[in-house]
């Protein structure tokens, strides 16, 4: 297709994939399809809209709900004219979603099926709240907005702010701007990187959340590709093959949804042909099941991706060549960076370090992020004035630039793709009746990479429950994070300065696994 390499805003992909590819079906959700020409024309109506509702350029609007065309039409026209959108995770607790609406001070939101209530319920205890528009009324209102003028806003204009988990126990929007998505696009068709380059025919399975980067990102992927995005709610193993039946060529799955996937009955009889890249990622595979994958889908090329919603998604691929099925030393890297990024290993004091010592991965390219929302000291710590980004994870790098992740300097648990902090997790369980202490961990899982588990210590005189326990944080906290285990300890290991050691929990564990990641 015609070259789009040097586009770095949201409209200019409108403009250009419209007179095109007018035609050709960008959206498609269940049987309802919309062309890019539509989607042009009715984003200069949502444009419109927002302007009545009284959204000006760098305000914020949210979306809580599933994965749907009208989240990314949304997403798209608001980019465009330099409104920003946050969505919000469907799977929170109430009182997760309320404190990120309450954050991004949104004065719209877009509540996705079936979650009108849980915003209308909230919405007056927001102040800044002041329009609520379920999925319906806001299609409805849309439709009947005029098709207004484009005042176009610029590559480093805030487009998007995703919300990652805490260390504190409360989660950070990760400002991304508008070149933070396109910026890789011109390194790497100039590198040649073939999956770089996209057929007319081509079509994404977009089914990963879209509060993540990895289900936004994706939808971002198709529209500045030119091809249809095949929209689906949430992932499930029969909608992915039903988005195999319908020609994806392409999607990203993490190895929890693709075991899924691969293990289910009507994988058997599924045609694969269509498929160019699997691409996988948000947490280690194992090499069995890589093989089950690429035993089910042969003609498919598989990619791992390795990034963070701080880099706006992938910064390092382990491509198709170095993927063997009889394992290798490479097949234990996440790979090397992309053209256009910078990867480094340092130590505490931020020196990099030489080739084979293991420290912290930093990064440096157009996809780090602007900041974390209104968090000023949170953002210089993760990045620093040279624009070296800190991921927290502790790692090497050999001779060839493949980068070997060996553990998490943060304590972030990563269960079925989804980032837990134990933070969060401790503080759901802090002030149940019978537990003085509470201190969490991952630990291996063989369907989900890890599992979370509490260690509680219990109140003089108190005996504690496991269930009880688990009970008591379901009503606190989203089901994913609530531990699947408790082990009820004396007391919490500490250092000398009364911190707990967490390290020294998950070492029996994991003591016969080959790395500290699952």
């Amino acid at each position: 297709m015609r070259e789009t390499a040097g586009f770095l805003t949201f409209d200019a992909f409108f403009r250009h994939w419209a007179a095109e590819r007018g035609d050709a079906i960008a959206h498609q959700e269940g049987d309802r399809t919309t062309t890019f020409a539509e989607m042009e024309l009715r984003s200069r109506q949502i444009a419109a809209l927002l302007g009545d509702l009284g959204v000006k350029k760098g305000d914020r609007i949210a979306w809580v709900g599933k994965n749907a065309d009208i989240y990314f039409q949304l997403f798209y026209a608001a980019a465009r004219i330099g409104v920003v959108m946050a969505p919000i995770g469907w799977r929170l607790a109430p009182a997760e979603i309320a404190y990120i609406l309450n954050d991004t001070r949104a004065r719209v939101v877009f509540a996705g099926q079936g979650f009108g209530d849980v915003v209308r319920a909230m919405a007056d205890e927001i102040p800044t709240i002041a329009h609520v528009l379920d999925e319906e009324a806001a299609r409805v209102a849309i439709d009947a907005a005029p098709a207004i003028d484009i005042i176009a806003a610029a590559p480093d204009d805030a487009a998007l702010q995703l919300y990652t988990s805490g260390t504190t126990g409360h989660p950070k929007g990760a400002v991304l701007c508008q070149r933070n998505f396109f910026g890789l696009r011109k390194p790497a068709l100039e590198a040649g990187l073939p999956w770089a380059e996209w057929d007319t025919d081509e079509a994404i399975l977009v089914c990963m959340p879209c509060a993540h980067i990895g289900g936004t990102g994706l939808g971002v992927m198709a529209f500045s590709g030119g091809v249809r995005a095949i929209i689906q709610p949430e992932f499930t193993a029969e909608g992915a093959l039903r988005g195999v039946a319908q020609g994806i060529t392409r999607f990203f799955i993490v190895p929890a949804a693709l075991q899924m996937l691969v293990h289910h009955p009507l994988a058997q009889d599924a045609d694969f042909t269509r498929l160019k890249y699997v691409l996988y990622g948000a947490a280690p595979i194992p090499l069995d099941l890589l093989r089950e994958a690429v035993s089910a889908i042969p003609n498919a090329q598989f990619m791992q991706c390795y990034g963070m919603t701080e880099t706006t998604g992938t910064i390092c691929v382990l491509p198709p060549s170095d993927h063997d099925m009889a394992g290798n030393a490479r097949m234990r890297s996440a790979g090397h960076a992309l053209p256009g990024v910078e990867v480094r290993i340092v130590d505490a004091a931020g020196s990099e370090l030489p080739r084979g010592a293991v420290g912290e991965i930093e990064t440096r390219s157009s996809n780090n992020m602007l900041q974390y929302w209104n968090l000023p000291d949170a953002t210089a710590r993760t990045m620093n004035a040279e624009g070296w980004v800190r991921t927290g994870d502790a790692a090497y790098m050999d001779a060839d630039g493949y980068v070997f992740i060996q553990d998490r300097i943060k304590d972030m648990i990563i269960s079925g793709g989804e980032n837990i902090y134990p933070a969060e997790v401790e503080s759901a369980i802090y002030g149940h009746p019978d537990v003085a202490e509470v201190a969490v961990i991952g630990v291996p899982d063989a369907k989900w990479g890890e599992a979370v588990k509490a260690c509680v210590v219990a109140k003089p005189g108190h005996v504690i429950d496991p269930d009880n326990v688990i009970a008591w944080a379901r009503t606190r906290i989203a089901g994913f994070k609530v531990p699947k285990t408790i082990d009820v300890i004396a007391a919490l290991p500490r250092n000398p300065t009364g911190k707990v050691m967490r390290r020294t929990l998950r070492e029996p564990y994991w003591a016969a696994m080959e790395r500290q990641v699952n």
